[in-house]
């Protein structure tokens, strides 16, 4: 008989909602964790970044008391006390999620796993315990839930530069900074070091940010990045990087033009964490790095299930909770696994201005039916005594035939909170008259959505 019904390696969100509801099912559970409880999202990721945009907000908050009457001084920002108070929040929360696995009754293990047969793992020194004896388990199931690793581009100097892990722990505020790439991570930590003070150039290959968000959001991200004080390098590759003095950098980019900085972040995509896993010995197929897997999470071997970043489809948090919870009842629970929209995940990234959407964009959506598309750009009220240039941006997309809403888009403050709210009506599959039907809250940036009467252009369907 193996020692467990089910063993998940990595702790991260996915790999503890799945042990924790197989365990609450009546199942024996354990599950290693290497690095980090809560993994990427709780450590080096999410949450700690979240605090981050917190702080750099705190410069403009200031400014826009005084402008509502308050008589507020500005100070420096003391980066040392804030990283230190951050780590604490983050140990809280790696405790929480190790209790809330040892109540569930799941059996933890600390250190690095590979498998050594479809049924057999071993588990062996890591990072939070470097000098950890080996030892072997057995488990009649295994799901594979490591996550994915930041990785840096293939040019000379790469090792010149620090990744996303690197820049949660640094000693120091680097007074210049130089980001490359554009995605999520680019974008939301331009912001984070502009609002702190740091002089930040923005470097990444394509005409716009954010690929893979609507067109027309990218738009006016793109103008709007100057306006926080980033520089811009849009349409470029960094082909080297220079040591300088006194620990500086030089950024040589495709274009001839070079970038002289304090440090250079980069933001240039992750990769599934499969190395040293032993996948290859048991045949699992894997694609570019990626574990493959079919809509139940199963891998090609029959035991084995891998959810989250290490599948490379959907690589956002509350997406590995979700096939998590949903493996876990399907294989251990008596009872239907719940039902989850994945189709309609929404997405927010947190720059100083936020961005966020749900459903399809304009470009997607045209290649489905005819639209119209509803958009509304405008200063929300509590700018208009700060005076600065900030507008909100909003958009919804309809299908023509059906009239539902079938995807929402929206840049400014609190886009995400209330993109939320608007994903429930977009995966109910309502429609544009549900919308107009529906009473605004006023004054608010939200009734918006609901006030639209108007397309602001007809799109035909697309070949």
């Amino acid at each position: 008989m193996p020692d467990f019904d089910l063993f998940v390696i990595g702790a991260g969100s996915g790999g503890v909602r799945c042990a924790r509801i197989a365990a609450q099912n009546g199942a024996r559970v354990g599950i290693a964790e290497s690095r980090h409880w809560g993994g990427t999202c709780v450590n080096l990721g999410c949450v700690p970044k979240k605090l981050m945009v917190y702080a750099s907000e705190g410069a403009e908050a200031a400014e826009d008391a005084r402008a509502y009457g308050w008589d507020v001084e500005i100070g420096a920002h003391d980066w040392t006390r804030f990283i230190a108070a951050k780590d604490k929040e983050i140990t809280r929360l790696d405790g929480i999620y190790k209790s809330m696995l040892d109540k569930a009754g799941v059996g933890l293990f600390v250190g690095r796993a590979k498998l050594i047969d479809a049924h057999t793992i071993e588990i062996g020194p890591g990072p939070l315990d470097e000098k950890a004896t080996p030892q072997r388990v057995t488990a009649e199931k295994i799901v594979i839930a490591t996550g994915g690793r930041p990785v840096r581009p293939p040019i000379e100097g790469a090792e010149l530069g620090i990744i996303s892990d690197e820049a949660f722990h640094l000693t120091e505020r680097p007074e210049r900074v130089c980001i490359i790439g554009g995605g999520y991570i680019g974008i939301e930590f331009a912001g984070i070091f502009a609002g702190l003070g740091s002089k930040v150039d923005l470097v990444f290959r394509q005409d716009l940010p954010l690929r893979g968000f609507d067109q027309e959001l990218r738009e006016k991200l793109l103008e709007a990045l100057p306006k926080h004080g980033i520089t811009v390098h849009a349409g470029v590759s960094p082909e080297k990087i220079e040591a300088l003095e006194a620990g500086a950098r030089r950024v040589s980019l495709s274009n001839g033009t070079t970038i002289d900085t304090d440090c250079v972040f980069f933001a240039t995509g992750r990769k599934p964490a499969t190395d040293g896993l032993g996948l290859e010995t048991l045949g699992v197929k894997t694609e570019k790095g990626a574990v493959v897997v079919d809509a139940h999470s199963a891998t090609s071997v029959s035991n084995l299930y891998a959810i989250g970043d290490v599948t490379d489809r959907i690589n956002l948090t509350p997406v590995a909770i979700a096939e998590g919870h949903t493996l876990a009842e399907r294989l251990f629970s008596s009872h239907t696994p719940r039902d989850w929209a994945y189709e309609t995940t929404p997405k927010a990234v947190f720059f100083s201005e936020t961005l966020a959407s749900v459903g399809l964009t304009e470009e997607e959506a045209a290649k489905e039916s005819d639209l119209d598309v509803f958009t509304a750009s405008f200063r929300p009220l509590r700018q208009t005594l700060i005076g600065r240039d900030r507008k909100a941006f909003m958009k919804l997309i309809v299908s023509r035939d059906s009239q539902k809403v079938v995807g929402a888009h929206m840049m400014g403050d609190a886009a995400a909170e209330l993109m939320q709210g608007v994903a429930i009506a977009v995966t109910a599959g309502l429609t544009k008259r549900d919308f107009d039907r529906t009473i605004g809250i006023h004054p608010t940036t939200a009734e918006e959505f609901v006030t639209m009467r108007s397309p602001t252009r007809q799109v035909s369907r697309t070949s």
